[in-house]
């Protein structure tokens, strides 16, 4: 299937994979700091942004957002590209890594590695969240127009909401509340977990916010155990999703996590 996406720059190719809810737009202030150095291509997701829905028989879940993933950027001639992704997208980096067809994998607070506990807590938090998301749709730029309001309804994912534009939070709140595919991915993702970390033969960089209130930093010692060999980083002031927290700092992860 095809799959909404930018394409830009030149170098090693570099696939950025958004987190549930979320779209490609999210990797734009890291993508300015890349693409002199790297081929992007930022996709939306099967079900969300304005990527189509996936055939009705597909199941939800990363094994299935994984395998569309890959025949799309091979139907595109990408070819063992590098992949970062945040939350959602990091997991999906990984598992695509430990299939082998990726030549490094970069998780930027991924998903996975939760307990039952945690998963219930992310599970609550983000159906609050896609709650609120169409409560406000229709209205999003007008009430996120005030910097306490954005403050507020993006405290749980960003360090420093106030970094995010009016623009973008207006978008990323549509695209919350539309996304067709949000409620049986979130179900499938919280049911599931990562497991084969120790089958990656590939370089891999677990890099996870130290003020994650989202998926939790400790998750990122269970990584760590599920793939000795990983390169890890901690986000200094940043949050879940950190790429307007301090995008420069996300840039650097994903640089030295995807070198040639």
């Amino acid at each position: 299937m095809w799959l909404n996406h930018r394409r830009t720059g030149s170098g090693p190719p570099l696939v950025l994979i958004h987190g549930i809810g979320h779209r490609w737009q999210g990797w734009r202030p890291v993508i300015d700091r890349l693409e002199a150095e790297r081929e992007i291509v930022a996709l939306d997701l099967p079900g969300f942004g304005a990527s189509p829905m996936p055939a009705p028989d597909t199941p939800p879940g990363v094994g299935s957002l994984a395998s569309l993933v890959a025949d799309f950027l091979a139907s595109i001639g990408v070819d063992r590209p590098h992949v970062a992704g945040n939350s959602l997208g990091g997991w999906i980096s990984l598992e695509l890594a430990r299939r082998g067809v990726t030549r490094s994998a970069t998780g930027v607070s991924p998903a996975g590695f939760h307990t039952p506990r945690e998963a219930a807590f992310q599970h609550a938090s983000l159906t609050v969240a896609r709650e609120l998301a169409r409560l406000m749709a229709d209205r999003a730029a007008t009430i996120l127009a005030r910097p306490g309001v954005r403050r507020l309804a993006f405290a749980q994912l960003a360090a420093h909401p106030e970094r995010i534009t009016l623009d973008d939070a207006t978008g990323d709140v549509r695209a919350l509340a539309d996304a067709p595919w949000f409620g049986p991915t979130l179900r499938a993702i919280n049911r599931e977990g990562f497991a084969g970390g120790e089958t990656i033969d590939v370089p891999v960089t677990i890099a996870w916010g130290e003020q994650d209130r989202l998926l939790l930093p400790r998750q990122a010692e269970r990584a760590e155990r599920m793939m000795p060999g990983a390169r890890m980083v901690v986000l200094r002031g940043c949050g879940h999703v950190p790429m307007a927290d301090d995008p420069d700092q996300v840039a650097k992860a994903i640089r030295a996590g995807s070198a040639p």
